[in-house]
C-alpha cells in the first residue's frame, strides 16, 4: 500500500510539473510578444489551477508590472479561451475561468488603436535568459528569472533610417552564446557596435561581469533610447562600469578626440545583424578594423543574419581585404520547440564569428573555405 501511495505521489508530482512548464513557456513567449504562441495542451489547459496560473501570471494587472498592449492581450486572451472551450468535453466538470472572461470582456470593451499605429508604438518587452547558468550568481535585486526587459517597437522593421528600435534574432543568438561562454567578456572592457536596443549589452552589463561596457549606434533616436532601457534593467550611466557613444560607421578614429569612447580601452567588440545593409558593410568592417588594430588584443564576435548570399560573401570577403582572420564558432540555432527563450525563428540561419586583426597561418583557409 506504501509503495503504491508513493507511485501516486510522484506521478501527481510529474503531471503538475508538465503544467508548470507549459505555463512557464506560455508566459516567457507572452511577454516577449511573441507572434505564435505554444498554448498549454488540451488536457493541462482545461483545469482550474492552470488557467488560474496563467490569470495571475499573465493577466493580473494587480500582479503584472510590465503589460504588453491591450490589443496583444486581448487576441492572446481570445486564443486562450476558444482553446479552453475546445478542451471541455464535460462541463460539469471544468470551465472557463471567471477571472480570463472577465478580463477578455474588459478588453473587448477598451478603445483599441489601429493595428498600424500599435507598429510604431515603443513597448516594453521582457527576453527570458535560459541559457544563462544562473546558479551561484547574486540576483538583480529579487529578480527570480534572468531576462531583459527593454522599451522597443518589437513589429517595427525600420524607422527614422533606423532598424535599432527592435531586437533582431542574431542579437538573441549571440546573446544566447555569451550566456553559454560568460568568461567571454567576464572581467573584460565590452564595445557593441551598432547596439540599436542595447540587448548584448544590457546582458552583459546585468549578468555576465564585464569590467566596462560601452554601447554605440549610429543614430540619435536610438542612443537617446539607450538611458530607458538602462533604468528598465536597474543600470545606469556610469562611466566606471556603463557608458554610451554615438559612433558612426567608417568616420576616422585614429587621432580623433581620445574620449570617443571615454578614454576606455576595449577587449570584446561586440555586433549582431549589423550587415542588413551592403552599402554599410565597407563601413563597418573598417570602424571593425581600425578598432582591433588600436586594441591588438581584442577580438570581436559577430552575429549575422543570412539572409542575403551577397551580404554575406561582401561582409567575408571585406574582412579578408582588412586582414582580419575569420572563425566561425559553429554555434547552432535550437530547433523552435526546444527553445525556452528568448525565442527566435529557426528557419533563417545565423552564424556567430571570432574576428582578430591579424591572420593566422591557417586562417585564409578557415576564411575561404570552413568560414562560409
Amino acid at each position: 500500500m506504501a509503495a503504491g501511495t508513493g507511485s501516486s505521489g510522484a506521478g501527481m508530482h510529474t503531471a503538475e510539473s508538465s503544467w508548470i512548464r507549459q505555463v512557464h513557456r506560455l508566459r516567457h513567449q507572452y511577454f516577449q510578444q511573441e507572434a505564435v504562441l505554444d498554448l498549454p495542451t488540451p488536457e493541462v489547459i482545461r483545469l482550474a489551477e492552470v488557467q488560474d496560473a496563467i490569470y495571475s501570471q499573465l493577466f493580473d494587472e494587480h500582479v503584472v508590472v510590465h503589460c504588453p498592449p491591450k490589443r496583444y492581450q486581448a487576441k492572446v486572451l481570445k486564443q486562450l479561451v476558444a482553446r479552453i472551450e475546445a478542451a471541455i468535453v464535460d462541463w460539469d466538470t471544468y470551465a472557463v475561468s471567471d477571472s480570463l472572461m472577465t478580463s477578455l470582456a474588459e478588453l473587448m470593451c477598451t478603445p483599441m488603436p489601429l493595428e498600424s499605429a500599435v507598429i510604431q508604438e515603443k513597448s516594453t518587452v521582457i527576453y527570458h535568459l535560459s541559457q544563462l547558468d544562473y546558479s551561484g550568481r547574486d540576483s538583480v535585486e529579487t529578480e527570480e528569472e534572468p531576462c531583459i526587459i527593454l522599451l522597443e517597437s518589437r513589429f517595427l522593421l525600420s524607422a527614422a533610417g533606423t532598424t535599432g528600435l527592435r531586437t533582431w534574432e542574431a542579437a538573441l543568438h549571440l546573446g544566447q552564446y555569451l550566456s553559454q561562454y560568460p568568461q567571454v567578456v567576464a572581467g573584460r572592457r565590452v564595445l557593441e557596435l551598432g547596439a540599436g536596443t542595447g540587448y548584448l549589452s544590457m546582458l552583459c552589463a546585468k549578468y555576465l561581469s564585464p569590467t566596462h561596457v560601452t554601447l554605440s549606434d549610429g543614430s540619435d533616436n536610438v542612443v537617446a533610447n539607450f538611458s530607458n532601457n538602462l533604468l528598465l534593467n536597474r543600470l545606469e550611466e556610469d562611466p566606471s562600469r556603463i557608458t554610451f557613444v554615438k559612433l558612426i560607421w567608417g568616420h576616422p578614429l585614429i587621432g580623433a578626440d581620445a574620449q570617443w569612447i571615454k578614454g576606455q580601452p576595449v577587449d570584446v567588440i561586440l555586433g549582431a545583424d549589423v550587415t542588413y545593409d551592403r552599402s554599410a558593410i565597407p563601413a563597418l568592417v573598417a570602424s571593425l578594423a581600425e578598432i582591433l588594430g588600436m586594441y591588438v588584443h581584442a577580438q570581436a564576435y559577430v552575429a549575422i543574419t543570412r539572409r542575403s548570399e551577397d551580404n554575406f560573401s561582401a561582409f567575408l570577403e571585406t574582412c579578408l581585404q582588412h586582414k582580419l582572420g575569420l572563425e566561425n564558432l559553429q554555434y547552432e540555432i535550437l530547433p523552435r520547440a526546444r527553445q525556452e527563450g528568448p525565442f527566435y525563428c529557426d528557419q533563417v540561419e545565423v552564424r556567430v564569428y571570432r574576428i582578430q586583426h591579424k591572420i593566422k597561418s591557417n586562417s585564409k583557409e578557415a576564411a575561404s573555405g570552413s568560414c562560409r
